[in-house]
């Protein structure tokens, strides 16, 4: 293994054959260069994405009123229905499992022109009435101000919270909103703060950045809409799977609306935890491509090793036959031809290895100075682009293999060259 005349051979039967032996080694340099950028790559798309969503409540779903598609006990198919307070109230009452239920109030026609003036300002933004329970399912960070609270809705206040976007618009920089007032379709609403999502990549209803919220109570009232939810969130408990807590509320909206049992389309609705078990499963294959491309280019690599390790030793058959004639046994033969054929795999692969990190970690100085100077606008969908040790080290065993197989082949046909036979070769 540390035989210096054998190293001594190796090293220079590279040196004697330079272009070959590099044009040999590019191929598992690009082969491990490639898995390591395209699996870092992968890695930063899912850390941008999950950073989008890390403190949304995932044991969560969303339930709304869709047309229905059947007829039922004397109502024709294509009704239009809403979910009510009551149906909320029957929900909390008799559905186990429910942690968290927030109705919402989605400001459709609010948005038609520019509904949101301040003074001189004016722009049109989304509309939303909340309670401050839908805080616990997508959580944010309060820039000015504080929440909508419980007392907001007791006693209806006219108060409000902007997003980000609003807040630029229609206040000027370091300005404390906190206090002032904005007119929503023409109703003054006290602003008493600003927030900024801590999950940008999910928007339910409307892009956050870009809505005023009021207190859920308070819209129902001042813009007539009586006693409609448009739709609502729920969270279930520890232990409890928010599919059979949604599977739990379907019967009671069918029954207090007319509709029929089996109508699946007339009744929304979003299983959080489900679609983000999805997207891991998409990550996931993800992943598996990269391997399957990058071990894909490594064998084909290893192939164009064993094929010039076969020309190498047709080259060397005379000496080969020397070696035998002066009594060198088999496993000398072999072990030589391995050494030589696992080096340059693993020169090669490490140089891929560390130019491949290197590349990642400029990517990732890169999107690092890209997200801190993004506006309150942009969207994060990549970041953190990294292998892990686990990855590195199993980039590392793959190129000791690959090297061992490509050079097998060669080392077992050189020492079935009979040395009478390697000594006559011209």
């Amino acid at each position: 293994m540390f035989d210096r005349d054998r190293w001594q051979e190796i090293i220079n039967a590279i040196k004697t054959n330079k272009l070959r032996s590099a044009l040999t080694a590019f191929g598992v340099f690009w082969a491990i260069f490639m898995l390591i950028v395209m699996t870092g790559s992968g890695n930063g798309l899912k850390n941008g994405i999950t950073e989008g969503f890390k403190d949304f409540a995932t044991n969560s779903g969303f339930m709304w009123a869709n047309t229905t598609t059947k007829a039922h006990e004397g109502y024709k198919r294509d009704r239009n229905w809403q979910i009510n307070n009551k149906d909320i109230e029957e929900i909390k009452d008799q559905v186990a499992g429910i942690d968290v239920i927030s109705p919402r109030l989605n400001g459709w026609n609010l948005r038609n022109g520019e509904n949101i003036v301040r003074g001189e300002r004016s722009a049109a933004f989304n509309v939303m009435g909340d309670y401050p329970s839908y805080r616990k399912i997508d959580p944010c960070t309060m820039v000015w101000g504080r929440y909508i609270n419980d007392e907001d809705i007791l006693h209806k206040r006219k108060v409000c919270i902007i997003g980000e976007k609003v807040y630029e618009i229609m206040f000027d920089e370091d300005e404390d909103p906190v206090g002032t007032y904005v007119r929503v379709n023409g109703v003054y609403f006290m602003v008493v703060g600003v927030f900024r999502s801590n999950n940008p990549n999910i928007n339910i209803g409307s892009n956050k950045k870009e809505t005023v919220y009021l207190p859920f109570t308070s819209m129902q009232q001042t813009f007539n809409y009586g006693d409609q939810v448009h739709f609502f969130g729920i969270t279930a408990q520890k232990g409890t799977k928010i599919s059979k807590v949604i599977d739990s509320i379907k019967p009671i909206l069918q029954k207090n609306h007319k509709i029929a049992p089996k109508d699946d389309e007339a009744i929304g609705q979003v299983d959080l935890e489900n679609e983000i078990k999805g997207m891991f499963y998409m990550f996931l294959g993800i992943d598996i491509l990269i391997w399957v491309v990058g071990i894909g280019t490594l064998i084909a690599g290893a192939i164009g090793i064993s094929n010039i390790m076969l020309i190498v030793i047709k080259e060397r058959t005379k000496e080969i036959g020397i070696q035998r004639a002066i009594g060198a046994r088999p496993k000398i033969i072999i072990g030589q031809i391995l050494m030589e054929s696992v080096f340059l795999t693993t020169i090669a692969g490490f140089l891929g290895l560390a130019f491949g990190t290197i590349v990642l970690y400029l990517v990732d100085m890169a999107v690092d100075t890209s997200i801190a100077n993004a506006g309150p606008d942009d969207q994060t969908f990549f970041m953190n682009p990294e292998i892990g040790l686990p990855i590195a080290i199993s980039a590392l065993l793959m190129l000791i293999t690959v090297g061992f197989i490509a050079g097998l082949v060669p080392a077992l046909n050189a020492v079935k060259i009979k040395p009478i036979d390697a000594l006559r070769h011209e």
